[in-house]
C-alpha cells in the first residue's frame, strides 16, 4: 500500500514536468518582443512544439509495447530536461527553435506514456478522476511559468543575467529530480497480450468512428488551450495598452482556473456523469469565446479576465474525459489508443498557425474566432459522450 502511494506521488511529479510544455505561450511572447517578430512568425514557436506530437505519438505507443511505460516516461523527461537546458546559453531564434522542438518531442513521448502508466496504479473506474487530478498537478506548473518569467524579467527574483529565461533552469532542476525519483520507484506493469502493432495498424484505429471523434476533440481542446495561452496577453496589450509583463498575468489567470477546474473536477466527476460535466465545460468555453469576439472596445479589462477564467475552467477537464472515454472504448489496445489521442495534440500546431494568419489579417479577434470553431465542435461532441 505504501509503495503504491510512493508510486502515485512520483507519477504526479511526472505530471508536473508535463506542464512545462505550457511555458511556450509566455515564452513565445517574450521571444516575439525581444526579436520583433510578427504574430505569424511568433506562433511558429508553439506550433513547432506540437508538430512533434504528429510524428512521435504513435511510435511511442509502439515503443511502450517493447520497453514498458515507465522506461518510456523516463526517456521523455530526459529529453525535456535537455530542452530546458539549451536556452540557458542563448535566446536567438534558431536556439529557441531547437529548444522548443526538443520540448515538443519530450512532451509527446511523455503524454503518450504517462497517462497509460496511471492505469497501472489505479483501477479503471477511477481513471478519469485520477487523470483529472494529474492535469491539476500539471496545471500548477503551467500557471507558475508566466509568473517566474515575469519575476525574472522584472528582477523580482535573481535571474543571473537570464532575465525571463531564468524559467528554464528552474524547471530543468525539477525535471532532473523527477528522473531520479522515477528511476528508483517500482511500478508493476502488466505484460501486453497483444503483439506490437505497426504504425499503419495504429492509424487504422481512426476507422473506428468514436475513436476518430475523440481524436478531433483532443485537437480542438489543445488548440483552444495553446491559443488562449498565447492570445490572452495580446488581447490586453491590443485593447488596453498593457505591457507584456503586465499582460503575462492573463496567461497565469487562465492556468489558475484550469488548476481550480482540475482540482474540483476530480471530485465532481465522482458525483455526476461525464456527459453532463463535459457539456457544461464546452458551454463555458464557447460562451466565453463569443464574449471576447463580440464585445469589443471599450470593454473593461475585467471582462477579458472573466472570459479567460471561464475558458480556463471549462477547458480543464476536456482532455481527461475524452482520453478516458477513448481508452475504455478500446481496452485491449490502450497503448495504441493513447498514441492516437496524444497525436491529436497536433491541434496545438494547426490552431496557432491559423490563428496567427487570422490575427495578421483582422486583428486578435480573428484568433478568437478560430478557437470558437473548436469550441463549437466540443459542444456537438457532448452528445457522443457516454454517461
Amino acid at each position: 500500500m505504501k509503495s503504491n502511494r510512493i508510486a502515485f506521488l512520483t507519477v504526479m511529479l511526472a505530471f508536473f514536468t508535463m506542464g512545462f510544455v505550457d511555458l511556450v505561450g509566455i515564452a513565445s511572447n517574450y521571444v516575439q518582443k525581444d526579436l520583433a517578430l510578427s504574430d505569424s512568425q511568433a506562433n511558429i514557436l508553439p506550433s513547432l512544439v506540437f508538430f512533434w506530437f504528429l510524428i512521435f505519438s504513435i511510435p511511442t505507443g509502439m515503443l511502450m509495447n517493447r520497453i514498458g511505460r515507465k522506461k518510456t516516461v523516463l526517456l521523455s523527461i530526459i529529453v525535456t530536461a535537455v530542452s530546458l537546458i539549451i536556452p540557458i546559453f542563448g535566446s536567438s531564434y534558431p536556439v529557441m527553435l531547437v529548444s522548443f522542438s526538443l520540448l515538443g518531442i519530450g512532451n509527446a513521448i511523455m503524454q503518450t506514456s504517462l497517462n497509460p502508466l496511471v492505469g497501472n496504479i489505479v483501477s479503471g473506474d477511477k481513471l478519469a478522476s485520477t487523470l483529472t487530478f494529474g492535469q491539476f498537478v500539471k496545471a500548477i506548473a503551467s500557471f507558475m511559468a508566466p509568473y517566474i518569467a515575469m519575476w525574472g524579467a522584472t528582477a523580482v527574483i535573481p535571474s543571473f543575467g537570464l532575465q525571463w529565461r531564468v524559467l528554464f533552469p528552474i524547471y530543468a532542476i525539477v525535471a532532473l529530480l523527477a528522473i531520479l525519483l522515477l528511476g528508483v520507484v517500482r511500478i508493476e506493469e502488466e505484460k501486453s497480450d497483444t503483439k506490437v502493432t505497426g504504425f499503419l495498424g495504429c492509424v487504422k484505429l481512426l476507422g473506428n468512428p468514436f475513436v476518430l471523434l475523440c481524436f478531433l476533440g483532443i485537437m480542438c481542446h489543445v488548440g483552444i488551450d495553446v491559443g488562449t495561452n498565447t492570445t490572452a496577453p495580446k488581447l490586453l496589450m491590443e485593447r488596453h495598452a498593457f505591457t507584456l509583463d503586465e499582460a503575462a498575468k492573463a496567461t497565469s489567470l487562465y492556468f489558475i482556473f484550469r488548476t481550480i477546474g482540475c482540482f474540483t473536477g476530480s471530485y465532481i466527476l465522482r458525483k455526476v456523469s461525464n456527459k453532463l460535466f463535459f457539456g457544461i465545460s464546452a458551454f463555458l468555453i464557447l460562451a466565453a469565446l463569443i464574449g471576447l469576439a463580440v464585445v469589443s472596445e471599450p470593454q473593461s479589462y475585467i471582462f477579458i479576465y472573466a472570459m479567460i477564467a471561464m475558458i480556463g475552467y471549462g477547458n480543464s477537464n476536456i482532455f481527461s474525459i475524452i482520453f478516458s472515454q477513448a481508452m475504455l472504448h478500446e481496452p485491449e489496445r490502450q497503448n495504441e489508443v493513447s498514441g492516437l489521442m496524444i497525436m491529436g495534440l497536433f491541434g496545438g500546431t494547426v490552431f496557432p498557425l491559423l490563428m496567427g494568419f487570422a490575427s495578421d489579417f483582422v486583428g486578435t479577434v480573428g484568433a478568437v474566432l478560430v478557437m470558437a470553431v473548436g469550441a463549437v465542435y466540443l459542444s456537438i461532441f457532448t452528445m457522443k459522450i457516454s454517461k
